[in-house]
């Protein structure tokens, strides 16, 4: 099997990252990278406690940035010697509009055995760093911005245990109300009452840390509700 020493961008026009468009070698392997995750929280502030608990809002799509370096002089490969063509290769592989698809391509970054990233494009900076005494560029330094994305159906099963239209147990912290567990839950705070009902609640408002709250599925407006969900509609 062949094995590539240097960094790969490869194109493909399908968000499963099968059907491969075309590819760019780069010329020199960056000499760093950042691959940035990050989560997002929401702060709460309850009435009775002195600092805020951060809630969970998402976590959003990883970033993936590297500077390259182009050097058409001929020391570094003497096969690729123009400039231009170099930048519309790479261009056409991470940049350009695809007509086929609609938009630009899908493209995975490939670099030895530890680096497979899937993703978009978010960046693409150019910086001329060398020229021939007639002004054409010779060098340039490129940086390239990428943000991780995951088609909708994976997406989707990734995401099943957030979905309302599945019974949830919810362990309550300090803080929690229901309306905020019917709002993370459901999407909705509205739903509190039938999620007080269901777990035979009287103090609305009032539940205990360390408990645990049993949120039913949402039913499709206009299906029957069943015992075991809540109903979406108007709150009896």
């Amino acid at each position: 099997m062949t094995t590539f020493k240097n960094m790969r961008l490869v194109a493909y026009k399908d968000e499963k990252f099968n059907s491969k468009v075309a590819e760019y070698v780069v010329m020199l392997n960056p000499e760093s990278l950042k691959w940035g995750r990050s989560i997002e929280y929401n702060e709460e502030q309850p009435i009775d406690a002195s600092a805020p608990s951060q809630k969970y809002n998402k976590t959003p799509g990883e970033k993936l940035s590297f500077d390259i370096t182009i050097d058409c002089t001929g020391v570094v490969d003497s096969s690729r010697v123009d400039l231009p063509t170099e930048i519309t290769n790479l261009s056409t592989v991470v940049y350009d509009y695809n007509g086929e698809i609609h938009r630009p391509n899908f493209v995975a970054v490939y670099w030895g055995k530890g680096l497979s990233f899937q993703g978009v494009l978010t960046t693409f900076d150019s910086s001329y760093t060398y020229f021939k005494p007639d002004g054409t560029a010779l060098r340039a330094k490129v940086s390239l911005a990428f943000t991780s994305y995951i088609n909708p159906s994976l997406r989707a099963q990734q995401d099943a245990d957030e979905s309302p239209d599945i019974t949830h147990l919810v362990s309550v912290v300090e803080g929690d109300t229901l309306p905020q567990i019917s709002k993370n839950i459901l999407d909705s705070p509205d739903y509190y009452i039938q999620v007080a009902r269901y777990n035979g609640l009287n103090k609305f408002r009032q539940i205990t840390a360390g408990s645990q709250i049993v949120v039913p599925p949402l039913v499709p407006e206009g299906s029957a509700p069943e015992s075991t969900s809540v109903s979406k509609g108007t709150i009896q």
